[in-house]
């Protein structure tokens, strides 16, 4: 099983358990989560629920990895329906749990990138390790950072969400919880034990497993780049994307030069579309950034058939062929057109036939 749900006495646990693939999602991964939390929504006897990823022997440490970008790719070029499903039901587990009732704990050790974050970022308690890496990495393979990216990037201080949104730079513990994307600091081998203790005592509130939580961290470790706060905001801060890199050739800085190459090797439409996403999302509520983003990943797979889309192109470089040379088009950001960006926020659907249009 890939979802292990179990009741522990007043805590649900759900366990993502496909160690083997850094617990990336796939669509019954999805379902089993989803079940698991509307099943435990009106139950009285459980009083919280503890999101974990499973570990395997000689694998990375993964709470997940993110979607199964596999799949994407495969399903994009065969014009498989359950492309169109996944998105729909994911986005709708991330406001589900966003929006629950009860509180949850999301035990944010290893990796935690793309969907994973989709799924952490919306728990009441988000507890970070000395090996967390979180992430939105999605420019990378021609994608966007989804999930509901838009709405806690663009919650981040000053313009730090354009700049981990363009990037995908991975955060660590102390910068995670300094940017508001993580609550709590516990080491890795201290997570065990919490679950144990969570599942072992009578739980009668939510206030009682936040206590114990709070009880059982430890003090926050301090930001590694703090430091360049003042330069992410004065670069990415400027009105488009044009600008930003030339803001960074201008600087010189050893870490302009770095972000500057980052940004050059990421798709020049997808980083466009990106920064205009972060920049409407910052007004937007989260169901309406859940149903943009429902409306640009569609567009991602079918504003250019099969094969010519930027994100199978990007998924193709990175995860089938590996070359690690994607062939984006346009190639350079002078030949991005506002209207090739507009077109991604176009919805292919009236507002009441949405798919998403049931979130509140």
């Amino acid at each position: 099983m890939n979802v292990i749900a179990d009741k522990r006495r007043n805590v649900g646990v759900i366990t993502l358990n496909r160690p083997q693939a850094l617990n990336a999602l796939s669509l019954q991964m999805i379902r089993e989560i989803t079940a698991a939390l509307i099943g435990w929504r009106d139950d009285p006897q459980v009083a919280a629920v503890v999101l974990r990823g499973a570990t395997q022997e000689g694998k990375g440490v993964a709470f997940c990895a993110g979607g199964d970008i596999r799949f994407f790719h495969q399903a994009a070029l065969a014009g498989d329906p359950q492309l169109e499903d996944f998105f729909t039901e994911e986005y709708s587990l991330d406001h589900l749990i966003h929006r629950y009732p009860k509180p949850t704990v999301a035990l944010m050790d290893g990796i935690v990138m793309g969907g994973g974050m989709g799924i952490a970022q919306g728990a009441a308690m988000r507890i970070v390790t000395e090996r967390a890496k979180l992430a939105m990495p999605e420019t990378n393979i021609g994608l966007f950072p989804d999930v509901g990216g838009g709405y806690f990037l663009s919650r981040c201080a000053g313009h730090v969400g354009e700049y981990l949104a363009l990037t995908g730079e991975v955060l660590g513990a102390g910068d995670a919880i300094a940017l508001g994307l993580a609550d709590f600091f516990m080491p890795s081998e201290a997570l065990a034990a919490l679950v144990e203790s969570l599942g072992d005592q009578p739980m009668d509130s939510g206030a009682q497993v936040r206590a114990t939580v709070v009880a059982r961290s430890q003090p926050v470790p301090a930001p590694a780049w703090s430091g360049q706060r003042e330069q992410i905001d004065a670069h990415f801060a400027l009105p488009d994307l044009h600008a930003i890199l030339a803001s960074l050739q201008a600087d010189g800085s050893d870490w302009a030069m770095q972000t500057l190459d980052t940004l050059r090797r990421r798709s020049p439409l997808m980083m466009a579309v990106t920064l205009e996403q972060v920049r409407r999302a910052r007004t937007m509520s989260l169901a309406d950034d859940l149903r943009m983003e429902r409306d640009m990943v569609r567009r991602c797979f079918h504003l250019r058939p099969g094969a010519a889309g930027e994100t199978a192109e990007g998924i193709r470089a990175l995860a089938v062929d590996k070359d690690h040379a994607p062939r984006w088009n346009p190639s350079r950001v002078e030949d991005v057109t506002p209207s090739m960006v507009q077109a991604f926020f176009e919805s292919p659907w009236p507002a009441h036939a949405h798919p998403l249009r049931g979130l509140d």
